[in-house]
């Protein structure tokens, strides 16, 4: 018969506390994944910038707007034109007006820029005039003389504005002179232009002669 010694069954508590242990690793280790998901999935994401990178070639090859505004901007050349046609030799002239008071020049001077005018429109509609007639819708040299002509070339009427402008009168008694020397219509502009140009800084848009 065996002896009872009635004290507690330290094996079996041993046993059931490795196990409870077991247990409760397992649990503990099975329920990580879901709380590091939770927790990830409860953090705002990163913000993603919206700045693209810059282009080296496109800003290099940029230019400010108050760059190119502020770059002086060259007048552009006016296009060639066919002249007024050349009135015959014989053809008649109305009287030259009458500006009292106000003769620039002598009255021989001045009826032979209102001639040269009238019977060379080839010539005078490609010189530029300097007084500032611009201001009153002069285009060229012509217009300080001749109003308006026949379509034969004739003049129909006269401009009273060359009577009393010795600007005027001057660039047109030079294209006489240098036009009865052989110079051509572009020579004759070319010279009246560097002689008159730093004198004035007004000058008509007078077209370029024809080639």
């Amino acid at each position: 018969m065996s002896k009872d010694s009635g004290g507690p069954p330290w094996v079996l508590i041993g046993g059931t506390l490795v196990i409870g242990s077991l247990v409760v690793f397992a649990l503990y280790s099975s329920s990580m994944p879901e709380a590091n998901t939770s927790a990830a999935s409860t953090e705002s994401p990163m913000p993603v910038s919206s700045v693209e990178p810059e282009n080296p070639e496109s800003s290099s090859s940029s230019v400010p707007s108050e760059s190119v505004a502020s770059k002086p901007v060259a007048p552009e050349p006016q296009e060639s034109v066919q002249a007024s046609p050349r009135p015959a030799p014989d053809a008649l002239l109305p009287p030259l007006p009458f500006v009292p008071n106000l003769v620039p020049r002598s009255p021989e001077v001045i009826s032979d820029a209102y001639v040269f005018t009238a019977r060379n429109p080839d010539v005078s509609e490609f010189v530029p005039c300097f007084c500032g007639c611009e201001t009153r819708g002069h285009k060229a040299n012509a217009d300080c003389f001749v109003q308006s002509r026949n379509t034969d070339g004739s003049v129909k009427s006269w401009e009273p504005h060359g009577m009393a402008c010795a600007v005027c009168v001057d660039v047109a008694r030079d294209s006489q002179q240098l036009r009865a020397s052989g110079a051509s219509v572009r020579d004759v502009r070319a010279s009246i232009e560097d002689k008159y140009a730093p004198l004035s800084p007004r000058i008509t848009p007078t077209p370029q002669p024809p080639q």
